[in-house]
């Protein structure tokens, strides 16, 4: 019967892949803007590596810490007013950052700008699941995946510009300005989901949260999904975190515009995702997320050389194996989780990759000090290692639905009945 449904689905305008675009651009807008400013924040506030480091394990623990939450929440509310209302909740904590006079006060906005993130990041993949065609479900998702490469890029090249031609007090206002219009854009473009309250039927609207999670977990694939989310987003804000004190130092020496610049790699990633959405239909998601694992971790081993463009080609094809990683996680999210909780799932799964962040913002330290840069490099690449490990083992098909290699490939949305 889902089935039946999904194919009688009318495809969204155009704009509305505009505005699913806007989401990704506007959540992860002020997400790592810290990043190229770390050396900097070190001076001003007189704090250690780990301790500026918080601004951006902060902001993903709030991810972390709200996504289950978003994702019990809103399976009975209205996707779009539930991302409406999160992005304008961004904006607020992002214009009262400007206004910290201590390290501590940034450290708090920026957490409570992490917690509303969930509210756009964890509906927005369950409601592109739910209003295209399952043959346009991995092409719309990498649609707003390089809306968060697009909003990552902007967030950072944009802070680290701003800061020096003005103020970082001036970046934030900057940023939340920005937020702002978003949010009055999807509102305007994104159209309401055509199934009110979002339920499926014979789902029971009181089934508890902690039921639910237990179910989830007890699914061998989405077990792996969440691992490999976590191991994802470690091995790319633990990169750009660390890697900014490494170019700041000897022999390079980076102003903080330089280092904000190295985030021009993030625009590959809007040419690469879109066609890894494409490819991933026709290879698999299993060896879509392997292609994109070993491509991240060819990245950070060159970033390991001396010359500066030998280190910034290694930045692009880690940003790029992450982005093609995370369309490929999302879109499996989509193919593993019951239809009935795939808000839930993908809370979870929101909660476990900025686990993820979180730890890369402060445990590569414990490695800086014994070795520095390559010793960092060297635990994100163990890490990535086991990465992949987890998504070989734990994406395998079951032979029931191994049979059918089509409906996962060119049809994610449309497998889940198979399960």
């Amino acid at each position: 019967m889902e089935i039946a449904a999904q194919s009688n689905r009318q495809m969204p305008s155009p704009w509305a892949a505009v505005a699913v675009t806007l989401c990704g651009v506007c959540a992860f807008l002020q997400l790592y803007c810290t990043q190229p400013l770390l050396p900097l924040l070190t001076r001003i506030f007189h704090a250690s590596k780990t301790g500026v480091g918080m601004t951006v394990s902060a902001a993903t623990l709030g991810v972390a810490l709200s996504a289950p939450i978003f994702g019990a929440l809103t399976e009975q509310l209205s996707r779009k007013t539930v991302i409406v209302a999160s992005l304008l909740g961004i904006s607020l904590p992002t214009l009262l950052a400007a206004t910290s006079t201590t390290l501590a006060q940034l450290i708090f906005w920026r957490f409570l700008q992490g917690v509303m993130v969930p509210g756009v990041v964890a509906v927005i993949v369950t409601y592109i699941g739910e209003e295209w065609p399952p043959e346009r479900v991995a092409l719309i998702m990498s649609f707003y995946v390089s809306g968060t490469a697009l909003g990552g890029f902007t967030g950072r090249v944009g802070t680290g510009l701003l800061t020096d031609w003005f103020s970082w007090r001036i970046a934030f206002v900057v940023l939340g300005a920005g937020s702002l219009a978003g949010a009055a854009a999807v509102a305007l473009w994104l159209p309401r989901e055509r199934r009110y309250p979002p339920m499926r039927p014979g789902v029971e609207p009181h089934s508890s949260f902690l039921y639910q999670v237990q179910a989830l977990f007890r699914s061998r694939r989405l077990v792996a999904t969440f691992a490999v989310g976590f191991n994802v987003l470690f091995s790319l804000v633990g990169v750009f975190t660390w890697i900014t004190f490494h170019l700041s130092a000897a022999p390079y020496f980076l102003s903080t515009t330089a280092l904000s610049s190295l985030f021009f790699v993030y625009l590959i990633g809007l040419v690469v995702t879109p066609a890894a959405g494409f490819l991933i239909t026709r290879v698999g998601l299993r060896a879509g997320i392997a292609g994109a694992i070993l491509c991240s971790m060819a990245g950070v081993l060159l970033t390991l050389a001396q010359p500066l463009s030998i280190v910034i080609l290694g930045l692009t094809l880690l940003s790029s194996g992450v982005f093609i990683a995370q369309t490929a996680s999302q879109s499996h999210l989509r193919v593993a989780a019951p239809p009935g909780a795939r808000v839930t799932a993908a809370g979870l799964y929101m909660t476990c990759y900025y686990f993820g962040g979180t730890a890369a913002g402060v445990v590569p330290g414990a490695f800086w000090a014994l070795g520095k840069w390559p010793a960092c490099a060297a635990f994100i690449v163990a890490m990535q290692a086991v990465a992949l490990a987890i998504a070989l083992l734990g994406w395998k098909v079951p032979d029931s639905v191994s049979r059918q290699p089509s409906k996962e490939s060119v049809h994610p949305g449309a497998a889940q009945a198979n399960l």
